[in-house]
């Protein structure tokens, strides 16, 4: 979900989070300048849409250079270009398919210095990948990784052909040097500072190390936690990546093609090369990436990171192809035939790809996060602020409100960066309006120097509406003192103790609060559609729940019917919809159970207890594993036999 904060970060001109991506930064600005008639996030799209097929040909182009043209190479670049993953992030604004275009490019110079004829050759072919190795570090550090690998491999071939020599390595070192230059823009547009979004502050010294370290990150992990996953889970998910979506056969032609690379005395080292990067990066990324991959979502997250070693992989295809084809030739003849059969190899694997994917990669219809952001933004009251909190609506309402200049009358402020040092100091002059009572939120030690709690931000904020989205963290509960919390669709309105709430008016404003009809479970769990989907959705019974949920902490005579307004608007929700979130079900039977309890007149014991024990069934049905299914089960038990006894009693 960050293709909603690299665009609004080119937009702004500002810095992205770390390592701050300045090369996808300025080539995104750059995009948006060149295409001004579409979008910004089309023209994005559009241009890594561009980059995403520059790395397939260049793929195709270096098996070209080591076998010669023919299937083996279209193999190399049509199976990266229709694997899943290269076309979904080929689709989309990210980092990752400028990566992908570096390594082609680095693929295709390891495979021209290895062929080059002469020392000039390899002299410009290897200045050429130093200056690649450096800017291609400008936009994904992973990249490193393969760095690493070829630099030592690099310098033995110079020096086995007698070449190397200090000047060629002030040389090589000067090139990848100037490869970095991209990253001068962060300390600039750090200290122009007139970008309203912007992550960081890299005027100075550490500031920069902090931000290219990704130390608020977590330098080399994927996310500051500290949960790791076993190094056999991530190799094995990443086994089971490769056989789903590039399929075994193309794993069986990599490794048969790396056999037959050893007969190869001219081009079998560079075959080796490339299993050498895929195995170090497989490992290292394996022990390093610290996300639950059993979760869809951060399983999603993680198999980004993949299309580096896909690359590999499908090179090693193509040239595993095109040796088997040559070995056949040599040993049986029948040259024809088997460069037919290779063709007939590669169009089968291809169009089995491309039926494959099509549909779920297919995103031209898809504009189900931004219509989730505007429709929060559509809800929300005149000159409000919001308190972002996630991936998901920061990143989505920044773009709609920086970018497209929607709701210019509202303020954005992110719960998180609030709680860095240099948010406050670096753009606070953006949110005009927006009174900040330190220099940054500590929920920790809120009376601290120069800190401030959220109840302190609330009440130096009280002439304008203040919105939470997606709610607040539980580190700091000081807030509760003062104000309140009612529930507005996916947001939450703070509002003080003092104000009266009147459930059936807010149950009046909030009942369709949203245009949203994208039918339940369409997406994948592991996109963020999904989560947007699913917000949206149970966003219809936040206020039936926090009207049950208040008449559970009240004594006083409205008990009963806040209890029934909550039910009238779980029943209304569930009659409504025919697949909707398995939850819904468990509330609305609770919700009955809770009415009849409550001893309101005004509804038949027969009928709730009917509808609390099937809904409670419906529940279990959609949902077996929930951790109290024994007691769910127990409780449907009791109120049919609640329900027999009354049917006993009513019968003459």
């Amino acid at each position: 979900m960050r293709k909603g904060e690299l665009i609004t970060t080119a937009c702004e001109l500002g810095v992205a989070h770390p390592p701050g991506y300045p090369l996808f930064t300025m080539l995104a600005y750059l995009a948006m300048r060149v295409l001004p008639s579409l979008s910004p996030a089309h023209s994005v799209n559009l241009m890594s849409s561009l980059l995403g097929a520059a790395a397939s040909g260049a793929l195709c182009i270096s098996v070209c250079k080591l076998t010669g043209p023919g299937p083996g190479a279209v193999l190399a670049g049509g199976l990266f270009a229709v694997s899943r993953l290269s076309w979904q992030w080929s689709v989309v604004a990210e980092v990752f398919t400028v990566n992908n275009c570096f390594v082609g490019l680095l693929f295709f110079l390891i495979a021209s210095f290895h062929c080059a004829e002469n020392a000039t050759q390899r002299r410009k072919a290897a200045c050429w990948g130093a200056l690649c190795c450096g800017l291609g570090l400008c936009n994904q550090h992973t990249l490193v990784l393969y760095v690493l690998v070829i630099i030592p491999w690099v310098l033995h071939r110079l020096y086995y052909c007698r070449e190397l020599s200090l000047r060629g390595l002030l040389s090589l070192g000067l090139c990848f040097l100037i490869g970095f230059l991209p990253y001068v823009y962060l300390p600039i547009s750090s200290y122009v500072n007139t970008a309203r979004w912007s992550w960081g502050d890299q005027t100075s010294l550490s500031g920069l190390l902090t931000h290219l370290l990704r130390t608020e990150y977590g330098t080399f992990s994927l996310a500051k936690t500290e949960s790791s996953v076993n190094l056999t889970t991530m190799l094995k998910a990443q086994l089971d990546h490769c056989l789903a979506d590039l399929t075994p056969p193309v794993l069986v032609l990599a490794g048969t093609g790396l056999l037959l690379s050893l007969r190869d005395r001219m081009h079998g080292s560079v075959s080796w090369l490339l299993t050498t990067m895929l195995l170090v990066y497989s490992l290292f990324f394996a022990w390093r990436a610290n996300l639950n991959v059993g979760s869809p979502l951060l399983l999603g997250v993680v198999e980004r990171f993949w299309l580096q070693s896909d690359a590999a992989v499908c090179v090693l295809a193509g040239l595993g192809l095109s040796r088997t084809h040559s070995e056949l030739e040599r040993r049986l003849g029948y040259g024809g035939f088997w460069k037919a059969t290779s063709w007939v190899i590669t169009t089968a694997l291809m169009a089995h790809m491309v039926r494959t994917n099509h549909r779920g990669c297919d995103q031209s219809r898809n504009d189900v996060v931004e219509r989730f952001a505007k429709e929060i933004l559509a809800s929300i009251p005149t000159n409000s602020i919001i308190l972002t909190r996630g991936d998901l609506p920061g990143n989505s309402l920044r773009y709609l409100h920086y970018c497209q200049g929607e709701r210019p009358d509202v303020r954005l402020v992110d719960q998180e960066m609030m709680t860095y040092t240099w948010y406050v100091a670096k753009l606070a002059q953006h949110h005009p309006g927006v009174n900040f009572p330190g220099l940054w939120w500590d929920p920790s030690h809120p009376k601290g120097k120069d800190t401030f709690s959220l109840e302190q931000f609330l009440s130096r904020n009280t002439e304008r509406d203040v919105f939470a989205c997606i709610g607040l963290p539980d580190g700091d509960p000081s807030w509760k003192r003062s104000f309140s919390r009612w529930p507005l669709g996916v947001c939450d309105y703070l509002v003080p103790v003092q104000r009266q709430f009147h459930p059936e008016d807010w149950a009046r404003r909030t009942r369709n609060i949203y245009n949203w009809s994208e039918p339940y479970d369409r997406f994948h769990p592991k996109l963020w559609e999904h989560v947007a989907n699913e917000e949206m959705w149970q966003a219809r019974m936040k206020t039936a729940f926090f009207l049950f949920d208040l008449a559970g902490r009240i004594q006083a005579e409205g008990r009963a019917r806040l209890f029934e307004l909550s039910y009238n608007l779980y029943k209304e929700l569930v009659e409504t919809h025919s697949n909707y979130p398995s939850n819904w079900d468990k509330n609305l039977a609770l919700a009955c159970e809770k009415l009849l309890r409550s001893g309101h007149r005004g509804y038949s014991p027969d009928d709730l207890l009917s509808c609390s024990a099937r809904h409670f069934s419906l529940y279990l049905e959609k949902d077996p594993g929930d951790p109290q299914g024994e007691a769910i089960r127990s409780a449907v038990t009791h109120l049919l036999k609640e329900r027999d006894r009354l049917h006993h009693r009513q019968t003459p």
